[in-house]
């Protein structure tokens, strides 16, 4: 390990096992691990690894001496592939190596003895199995970049209810009043300090977490997990990153919060909606096009660059088949209604929340503000990149990432096809052009009745992403099987016709449907 003397500097929220190395992950090597190893007293590997359900697995692997570790991280180790991806490979192929990828080490914050690793799959030919969700989304970018010479960064913000016994009642929260609230109102204060610090040690991805503006102070459900417990939303935001180090990270980061939530008694669920007229929870992706790494979202005169508006014109193209992944639930559909900030209608708009894609305020052609309100500070401030952004607002919590972020770039890669043979009526200069809004669009019934619509429930998302499957299968990136499998998991939800039969019930009975419909995938994804 490197001198004392010779450290490079870290702050305290640095990823740990990186300040001992005195390294940036990108630089780790398997001998840095076997260091650590025996010095630090680790006892067992756990490889992570994300799975058709969308959830983060593990394998635990005892260290018994230091040529075991050594063969486990140079080697890998082998898995069930039928199991993980139960529905969709056959059990006569379905033997997997799952290798560790050394710039994802971290210490496990919830045991001590253990060094982890995020891991790819790779087939018995030791390529990267073709079916794998990380694996879909690592050949979508690699197919942007060689084809445009661009990078899509991505961040998303991921919006969760943290549910815990009633305890304190004195300052209670109002009703959809708790957006940035703070303590003594909002009691969840040391639990979000907590998931902040993890996740940033562990990723160093994390913008910022807030309080959101759901709030429910008793849960009324037939599940007994979550009922009576007071729900408060919350929020992590997370840095623009290369789209796969983005899906690693939420997904990593889901797994963050349930186990801080766990060790504390508490419930945490990512599903899109907990009770009706409370707001659901998205996941909303900031997306930015960088070109030898800079931001070209925007033109020397701060407005929106013609590779933007390609991107936002990909994004709408492909918006209605992106629910597929995006939201894959029932309930999802319960929360992409009219007038609750989620988005029914394909269109773009400025600062403008009612849109699917919004654009939100970027710093254009500004610089240094505080030293606008702070006149003793005299220094400039330091060189800073663009940081605009263009904001898809309609996935959920129950969003497949990798799928979803690998759809998104196919989404931006047609935007910027050379030969224009994919765009048929569909240029994505046009299509952005005519798809733009002003002002809330529910408060125009003229301006919402030739506006596109998304589909209203998952049989009709797999409906679309059936007769556009093309738009994901070309340059073999998504393979037909894993199409197939999306189609036939949103077919079995049967939910056509749910909001019509939701409407013949008596108001109780409708509330008491609705609460179920909600309450059957808390832990989906």
């Amino acid at each position: 390990m490197a001198d004392a003397k010779n450290k490079k500097p870290s702050c305290a929220l640095s990823n740990p096992l990186s300040v001992i190395l005195d390294k940036d992950p990108r630089d780790f090597r398997r001998e840095d691990f076997l260091r650590v190893i025996s010095e630090r007293g680790i006892e067992r590997i756990t490889f992570h690894y994300t799975a058709l359900d969308g959830k983060l697995k593990e394998l635990k692997l005892p260290v018994a001496d230091v040529a075991q570790a050594d063969s486990l991280l140079a080697e890998g180790e082998r898995v069930d592939g039928s199991s993980l991806f139960k529905g969709m490979v056959d059990m006569g192929l379905s033997d997997l190596y799952v290798v560790p990828v050394y710039r994802t080490a971290f210490f496990n914050p919830f045991d001590g003895a253990s060094l982890d690793f995020l891991c790819r799959y790779l087939n018995k030919d030791g390529e990267p199995a073709p079916f794998a969700l990380d694996n879909i989304l690592a050949r979508a970018a690699a197919q942007f970049r060689g084809a445009t010479g661009l990078e899509l960064q991505a961040l998303g913000e991921l919006e969760f209810y943290l549910l815990s016994e009633g305890g304190e009642k004195a300052f209670s929260a109002a009703k959809q009043r708790g957006y940035h609230g703070s303590a003594p109102f909002i009691k969840s204060g040391e639990v979000l300090d907590e998931i902040l610090r993890l996740i940033t040690q562990i990723t160093g991805a994390v913008k910022y977490g807030h309080s959101e503006v759901g709030f429910v102070e008793s849960v009324r459900s037939d599940i007994k997990e979550i009922r009576g417990r007071r729900a408060e939303q919350l929020e992590v935001e997370f840095q623009p990153r290369p789209v796969e180090d983005t899906a690693d990270a939420l997904v990593l980061s889901r797994w963050i919060i349930r186990n801080v939530a766990a060790r504390r008694g508490s419930v945490v669920t990512f599903t899109p909606k907990i009770e009706e007229g409370i707001a659901g929870s998205g996941l909303h992706f900031h997306l930015e096009l960088l070109q030898a790494g800079r931001n070209i979202m925007t033109g020397p005169d701060g407005k929106l660059s013609p590779e933007a508006k390609r991107l936002i014109g990909g994004l709408c193209h492909y918006a209605d088949s992106l629910t597929a992944f995006g939201n894959t639930v029932s309930s999802a559909y319960l929360r992409l209604v009219p007038n609750q900030e989620a988005p029914t209608r394909i269109c773009w708009s400025d600062l403008n929340r009612s849109a699917m894609i919004r654009v939100p305020l970027g710093w254009s052609k500004l610089g240094n503000l505080a030293a606008r309100l702070n006149p003793a500070e005299t220094e400039g401030a330091r060189q800073a990149p663009g940081r605009q952004t263009v904001e898809l607002r309609s996935p959920d919590g129950s969003a497949l990432v990798h799928l979803l972020l690998a759809g998104i770039v196919m989404a931006a890669e047609w935007a910027f096809r050379k030969d224009g043979s994919l765009f048929k009526d569909n240029d994505p200069l046009k299509l952005a052009d005519s798809l733009y809004v002003s002002g809330n669009i529910f408060k125009d019934p003229q301006l919402l009745a030739r506006l596109p619509v998304l589909p209203a429930s998952c049989v009709a998302s797999s409906r679309i992403l059936i007769q556009k499957r093309e738009l994901y299968e070309r340059e073999g990136v998504f393979p037909p099987s894993v199409i197939d499998y999306t189609a036939r998991m949103l077919t079995e939800e049967n939910d056509e016709f749910m909001n019509e039969k939701l409407a013949d019930l008596t108001s109780d009975d409708r509330l008491h449907e609705t609460r179920r419909i909600m309450h059957k995938d808390l832990h989906r994804h």
